[in-house]
């Protein structure tokens, strides 16, 4: 009976505590944005910095294009509250995105309208699949100095 206590208590060290540690380790996160803060397109790295309801940074780089071609450098923070125990969340968060027409980056000349930044709140259903893939669709509203846009953006992407 003792034998068979250890082999348990063994297996549960083996298999249960690996696999909590691995689920902790997942707080990294490389996606794909279609619209959203990177306001045409972008890809993303992403990290959360606390466990759930989690608190994540992300910065990106995309484009945007309206008469020229912009480079655009979304950096944001996100906010993950569990809605379920089926791996979804409400995403809310903040981002700022840079554009530049000249890909130079927080250079800004009086009266030049080649650069510009927007604020870019959102909140949005995240939800996570099989294989540390996820999905996101969120509603991105775009303000800046021109105008307010209300936007959404879809994300895809995986966990490490």
């Amino acid at each position: 009976m003792k034998f068979l206590a250890f082999i348990f208590i063994l297996l549960f060290f083996v298999f249960v505590i690996p696999l909590k540690a691995q689920e902790n380790s997942l707080r990294n996160s490389m996606y794909i944005e279609i619209g959203g803060s990177g306001l045409f397109a972008s890809i993303n790295y992403e990290r959360q910095l606390t466990k759930l309801p989690a608190l994540s940074a992300r910065i990106g780089l995309g484009f945007y294009t309206e008469k020229a071609l912009y480079t655009t450098l979304p950096i944001g923070i996100n906010y993950l509250l569990k809605l379920s125990k089926s791996h979804s969340y409400l995403d809310v968060g903040m981002a700022v995105s840079y554009a530049n027409r000249n890909h130079r980056f927080f250079i800004r000349e009086k009266g030049n309208t080649e650069v510009f930044t927007s604020f870019i709140p959102s909140i949005g259903y995240r939800k996570d699949g099989k294989e540390n893939l996820f999905w996101r669709v969120s509603f991105t509203p775009v303000i800046n100095e021109f105008s307010f846009v209300p936007w959404f953006g879809f994300s895809f992407g995986k966990k490490f």
